[in-house]
This record gives C-alpha cells, structure tokens and sequence, in this order.
C-alpha cells in the first residue's frame, strides 16, 4: 500500500510539517532581523501560554 498509481506514493506525517517550515522560512526570509525576532518572540509567547493552559485543564481534570 505505498501508494495509488505509477509515481505516486503516500506521504508521510513528517511532510506536511516540513512543508510549513519551509513555508515560513520563505515567508519570513526577506524580512529584517529585528522583526523576525519579535515575530518568533510572540510566538513562543503563545505557545507557552497554550501549554500553560492545557497543564491547568490536565491538573484539574485529575482532581
């Protein structure tokens, strides 16, 4: 089950997430220094605000 017809083969979990880096690379590739700096700044403040949420709901989900 590799695949459907001649030169087509199933993709695998790991290309879509490769396909989002290189798309963000792209994205971001022209831009300054500084702005991608604040860019992965507010992002890294998201997601450790969502894994602060999702430890909260897990810690009550136990009691």
């Amino acid at each position: 089950m590799d695949g459907f017809g001649p030169g087509q083969t199933l993709a695998s979990k790991w290309n879509a997430a490769y396909g989002v880096v290189v798309f963000v690379r792209v994205l971001l590739g022209s831009l300054p220094g500084w702005m991608k700096w604040i860019i992965g700044s507010l992002l890294a403040v998201v997601a450790l605000y969502e894994g602060y949420r999702w430890w909260r709901r897990r810690e009550t989900a136990v009691r």
